[in-house]
């Protein structure tokens, strides 16, 4: 049975609306290099301002929705690929080869929604001839791999479209944008307002017994523990992937010198003993876990031995966005941190092509390379000593010392607190 012709000739004219859009849109572009990326912020603050018990605010979040995508594809055409590390460049009356590289490239890019136009320019640039260049990509759409991928990516991004769709009805909330500080509340409303509910909290009254809060230092480190040693991080400033190289990190030192190092060095983030030594595993470190008083709701006490670790380091450390692969508590004990933080949901807009890790600088985030994180609201939060950071499961984290700092995290919930990720490893994107 044939479509009805009025809603044919409707189809017919947003369709042409949209490509007339599309054209404008480049055609500005072109002129005023930054519009699409103006027009863009000015979409999404538009819509943040949108109150959201107007009527028919479905209809007008799928206009926006419907907005933003035709400006990305605009957007794309301008956006230049970096090229793939295979293709060297030219010699001098040499002509690159149209290989198996390039053409992996070509389907990973137009599954990006990447221009044709845009990607021919990268190609020849790069020495590949322009006949044959546009007809691998224009043949890349009929070929059969790529069409499985082309189905592939509908289900990726129907699960990517439930995820914002979760995602915007979390964010409703009147104080989504706030992480609470709370007194610890009951057992019963914890886990269900914080570890079922999925959501950030730091508790103020965790710590009022505990040993460590009166006693710890860098200076008691020294005089207890100084001639034990600990696994560091170190080297980290002259690599720009430390945190995801932190293997390569790895020394062993002796924690007294490590301290006269990290108070004499001032601010940094080239050192920094983290939740990676397994110091407390150790018997010698064992009076550092006598120091630690009541545990907040739903905490198991007999595994907080093998599920707890101590953090030292100076102001300036700064842990890299990332997510855990469990539940944790961050107790703050000397110094302050800051810590950012964006929901689960927002993974796709995060980049995140390599295991835990998003290569985003939430403090600096680069708009032109990772232009979807401009739509990505990011909650922020300063833990002050004597304070406890509750982190929900999968919650993306970039936490900076703000002064020299000492922390105790442990996941010892006594709830199931072990997933399991099917993480990504593309570590050439």
């Amino acid at each position: 049975m044939s479509a009805d012709p009025v809603d044919r000739n409707q189809n017919a004219q947003v369709g042409a609306t949209a490509y007339l859009l599309h054209q404008l849109l480049q055609e500005a572009e072109r002129q005023n290099r930054g519009f699409i990326d103006k027009v863009i912020e000015g979409a999404v603050d538009d819509h943040k301002g949108i109150p959201a018990d107007i009527p028919d605010k479905p209809f007008v979040d799928a206009v926006f929705a419907e907005a933003l995508q035709i400006l990305r594809r605009s957007q794309a055409a301008f956006e230049l690929p970096e090229l793939p590390p295979a293709p060297r460049p030219r010699e001098l009356g040499a002509q690159a080869r149209l290989g198996d590289d390039w053409l992996q490239w070509i389907a990973e890019n137009r599954l990006r929604e990447c221009a044709p136009d845009a990607m021919l320019t990268t190609m020849t640039a790069a020495g590949i001839d322009a006949a044959p260049a546009q007809a691998a990509i224009a043949r890349m759409e009929d070929e059969p791999a790529f069409r499985a991928a082309r189905r592939m990516q509908q289900v990726q991004r129907k699960l990517e479209s439930v995820a914002a769709n979760l995602q915007q009805l979390w964010a409703s909330a009147p104080r989504y944008g706030v992480v609470e500080k709370r007194r610890s509340p009951s057992r019963d409303e914890f886990v269900e307002r914080y570890v079922r509910g999925c959501r950030p909290v730091v508790l103020t009254d965790v710590t009022k017994d505990w040993g460590a809060i009166k006693r710890w230092s860098p200076e008691d480190l020294k005089q207890r523990f100084g001639h034990l040693e600990v696994e560091i991080q170190d080297g980290r400033n002259a690599d720009p992937n430390y945190e995801e190289n932190k293997l390569a990190h790895r020394k062993i030192v002796q924690l007294g010198p490590f301290v006269d190092r990290v108070l004499a060095g001032g601010p940094t983030n080239d050192y920094y003993l983290t939740a990676n030594n397994e110091a407390l595993r150790s018997p010698g470190f064992a009076p550092l876990l006598a120091d630690i008083g009541r545990l907040p709701p739903a905490c198991d006490r007999a595994q907080l031995g093998h599920r707890s670790s101590f953090w030292f380091g100076p102001a300036g450390t700064t842990t890299p966005l990332h997510h855990d692969t469990l539940m944790l508590f961050h107790t703050q004990v000397v110094g302050r941190k800051r810590w950012r933080l964006v929901s689960p949901l927002e993974t796709p807009k995060l980049y995140n092509y390599n295991g835990v890790f998003s290569p985003v600088d939430v403090d600096k985030p680069d708009l032109v390379r990772y232009p979807l994180f401009r739509e990505v609201q990011v909650l922020d939060v300063i833990v002050e000593p004597g304070e406890t950071m509750f982190l929900p499961l999968a919650w993306w984290h970039q936490v900076l010392s703000m002064d020299v700092s000492l922390s105790f995290s442990y996941s010892n919930l006594d709830l199931p607190n072990d997933f399991i990720y099917r993480n990504p490893e593309i570590r050439n994107w």
